[in-house]
């Protein structure tokens, strides 16, 4: 995966950054369906409010639909949380309290290239003993997988890959008791997003934001401050009117 890397090290467990992602129309140019943006160069967003509350979404338990926790949501969030306390880790608390509630799906429908959520089961790292990956997300046609990234340390951050770890494992093209190239695994992970909280909330502006200025944006609008904001870090002139 091409790019460069414009977040520090120490802050990224040793991956390269890299936001992958749709055009902004105008705003910010792409020439394929996902293109990379160094992180430097995308509209900042203020960490303070990853709470894991998601109030930018309106709180999780508010809005159509809303309540308490999804009980199907139980099943599969309680087995990846057991495995990965057999090694001393855990699920973050964001992760799951997003995943179990009834907005689970909200990153699925704004999707403008048909990601869709799909938990796996705790997967070893190829590349940091003791570490694992946690799939949350997928690209339809399997261009691109989001993960958790949980590392011996406690240290939680999301990744995004090319490649299906989970069926890497199943087809044992990555057999976890034999030697792997750790580079070349290195090199297909770039590190995304500090937390599961920021990683959704720039991908939940940025898919409806491009739904807004492709005119798919059915009830969004630039009038909408959150949109108008992010919007505004590229061309600020356009949205003074």
């Amino acid at each position: 995966m091409a790019g460069s890397q414009d977040v520090s090290v120490s802050a990224t467990g040793g991956f390269e950054e890299g936001w992958y992602a749709t055009d902004l129309g105008e705003y910010r140019p792409g020439d394929h369906t996902y293109d990379h943006y160094a992180h430097d160069s995308l509209p900042p967003l203020d960490p303070s409010r990853y709470t894991g509350a998601f109030d930018w979404l309106g709180g999780l338990t508010e809005g159509e639909g809303a309540g308490g926790p999804v009980p199907e949501r139980a099943a599969p969030l309680r087995a990846a949380a057991e495995a990965l306390a057999a090694h001393g880790l855990g699920l973050p608390s964001d992760f799951t309290a997003f995943q179990s509630s009834p907005h689970h799906l909200v990153l699925d429908e704004v999707s403008v290239t048909a990601c869709w959520t799909s938990i796996s089961e705790p997967l070893p790292s190829p590349v940091e003993p003791g570490a694992f990956l946690v799939r949350f997300l997928r690209d339809q046609q399997d261009c691109l997988f989001w993960y958790l990234y949980l590392r011996p340390s406690g240290d939680t951050f999301v990744v995004v890959s090319p490649v299906d770890y989970e069926y890497e494992y199943e087809t044992q093209a990555l057999p976890g008791d034999e030697p792997v190239d750790v580079e070349a695994h290195r090199a297909e992970i770039r590190w995304c997003a500090p937390s599961f909280e920021a990683f959704a909330h720039r991908y939940w502006l940025e898919n409806r934001l491009w739904h807004v200025l492709h005119g798919t944006g059915g009830g969004d609008s630039l009038t909408d401050p959150q949109l108008r904001a992010y919007a505004a870090h590229y061309i600020p002139s356009a949205l003074t009117d």
